[in-house]
């Protein structure tokens, strides 16, 4: 039985896990927070869009956003209720200035253009101001606090709460590095923190059915729906390191949220909370061996697209630990295609 090692208790770190678990492997989750509630997962509003903005910008990307989108369905249902929903994304845009601006990216997502009317007509709440958008039926939602939850019970006694500071202190035979933010210091690889600032608001259910990414008078925001009244709006993207609230990225946030939804306004707030998405330099994750020694395997730099690539993540780099062998897909994300390991 292989014993592995995976340093990072994040939803690509337990994924991994849960992944070796099932096919065998003896695993150890290191991870410093006895609650993991600081890492990039607790923030986020668990989009699953692989038709986004990541892959308009980085072509390469998209290929492996797909494939993860289309193992969610069965990965969702094999740990049970994790708020999975696939009721679809309005894109919108308030202003003609926001139309222009939003176009190129529904062009590229070959979506057909919808008027405000059209959208309204799906989506009632939403301000009769809007201009134009489109549905992308593909986009699907989760909620990653629950997903967390539900693999760190499939992982139980396997989760250890311990920082490690140097992978030598490690004594299993493999070990990934999936440490998000954190696998800077322990690799050398270029895994940047990008500050994200999100607000949580509840009020009724039902008054959103579909996740929201629209624009308005520049300020690009997402509202996402939960089935018990919840409403996740994010999020701010900062070259920053501090964990600061900021009135500022607030005010954007939540002015953005109801001149989209005015009826938000009535919505209780009840969390602020700021993050950090572990980025790279293309902005594309770091997947596969960190030397040629292949005892190390990394998993980490993931950015906005953490949640969605769990499913084909957990897959790819478990098939790496136990065999060795390289799936295609892993070609373009290489650790060291920066040379700087």
């Amino acid at each position: 039985m292989s014993r592995v090692a995976v340093v990072g208790g994040g939803i690509i770190g337990l994924a991994i896990a849960a992944e070796l678990l099932r096919r065998g492997a003896d695993v150890t989750v290191y991870d410093p927070s006895p609650d993991g509630t600081d890492g990039a997962w607790h923030v986020a509003a668990g989009m699953l869009a692989p038709g986004g903005e990541s892959a308009f910008e980085y072509p390469h990307l998209i290929r492996l956003l797909e494939a993860s989108n289309e193992l969610w369905p069965a990965f969702a249902d094999g740990l049970g209720d994790v708020g999975y929903d696939d009721a679809g994304t309005l894109g919108v845009a308030l202003t003609a200035d926001d139309v222009a601006e939003s176009a190129r990216e529904w062009k590229h997502q070959k979506l057909t253009p919808l008027t405000g009317s059209q959208l309204r007509d799906r989506e009632p709440a939403l301000s009769p101001r809007i201009r134009a958008g489109v549905f992308a039926p593909a986009e699907r939602q989760v909620d990653p606090r629950k997903v967390v939850a539900a693999l760190r019970i499939r992982l139980a006694g396997r989760v250890l709460t311990r920082r490690v500071t140097d992978l030598s202190e490690l004594d299993e035979e493999r070990c990934v590095v999936a440490a998000g933010c954190g696998t800077a210091a322990l690799t050398g690889l270029p895994v940047r923190p990008v500050k994200g600032q999100m607000v949580r608001l509840r009020g009724e259910p039902g008054v959103l059915r579909h996740v929201i990414d629209g624009t308005a008078d520049g300020r690009h925001v997402y509202l996402v729906p939960r089935a018990d009244g919840e409403v996740v709006v994010g999020a701010t993207q900062e070259e920053r390191t501090d964990r600061a609230l900021t009135a500022g990225g607030v005010h954007d946030l939540l002015r953005a949220a109801l001149d989209l939804v005015p009826g938000l306004a009535e919505h209780e707030i009840t969390e602020f909370t700021v993050g950090h998405r572990p980025g790279t330099p293309d902005n594309a994750p770091l997947l596969g061996h960190l030397d040629d020694s292949r005892k190390t395997v990394v998993a980490a730099g993931h950015h906005r697209n953490g949640v969605l690539l769990a499913p084909i993540t957990a897959r790819l780099i478990a098939d790496l630990v136990l065999t060795g062998s390289a799936d295609p897909l892993l070609e373009s994300f290489e650790p060291g295609r920066f040379g700087c390991a």
